[in-house]
């Protein structure tokens, strides 16, 4: 289950690093006409979608997957439900970043802008205007007539961040796949399905008490 923070963590670093300006791109018409359909559709105070994740290490050959509920709250607000194969919880008030494992009695604890500040990883869905600010986008073709494929560039590349591939679907603008890639080729693939939109999550569900006797683990220290 670890690797899937550690993957999770190289997600939210790559979705959220970059510059994106659509007027160079050369649909930029088309381009514009998608992110402004995308923006429309995630304007509510929230929403709510089932994940699937999918994570590669491409050098030890290794490949995990997770499933679980996401719930975001505009601006920055996010709590990551894992379900399977081993609960674990990841929780943002746009301020500070918990990441609870339960069987542990593990609560990692740090500073959300490191990881979702600037449109990064979640920030992306919480406040998809950052996919427009933080990221050079191509329209691809794609082999699914009912969506749209998207490429992502940072302006800025790091070796953590080659590509980063977006499935939108074409009659509602939503988000189903995001496909993010490093550059030693590792690959983290996350599905999203059962939207449930303008919703208006509880405040409470982005925070978090740290029970007694938990381990806590500052991350900004490490």
């Amino acid at each position: 289950m670890r690797r899937f923070t550690g993957m999770l963590i190289m997600f939210i670093w790559i979705l959220g690093t970059g510059n994106l300006w659509a007027a160079q791109n050369p649909d930029a018409a088309g381009l514009d006409k998608i992110l402004t359909g995308m923006e429309a559709r995630y304007s509510g105070k929230g929403f709510s979608v089932v994940f699937f994740q999918e994570s590669m290490l491409k050098a030890m050959q290794i490949s995990d997957t997770a499933e679980g509920r996401l719930t975001v709250k505009r601006p920055g607000k996010m709590r990551w439900e894992y379900t399977l194969p081993d609960p674990q919880t990841i929780i943002t008030d746009g301020k500070s970043m918990w990441i609870y494992r339960p069987a542990d009695n593990q609560v990692m604890v740090g500073k959300a802008p490191s990881f979702f500040g600037d449109g990064k990883g979640a920030g992306f869905l919480s406040d998809i205007r950052q996919v427009r600010k933080n990221f050079r986008v191509a329209v691809l073709p794609s082999d699914d007539e009912s969506h749209y494929r998207l490429k992502l560039t940072p302006k800025q590349p790091t070796p953590d961040i080659a590509d980063i591939f977006l499935w939108v679907a074409k009659a509602s603008f939503q988000v189903d796949q995001v496909v993010t890639l490093n550059s030693y080729g590792d690959e983290t693939k996350i599905t999203l399905s059962k939207y449930q939109f303008n919703l208006d999550p509880k405040e409470s569900l982005f925070s978090f008490d740290i029970p007694d006797g938990a381990d806590v683990v500052e991350m900004d220290k490490q």
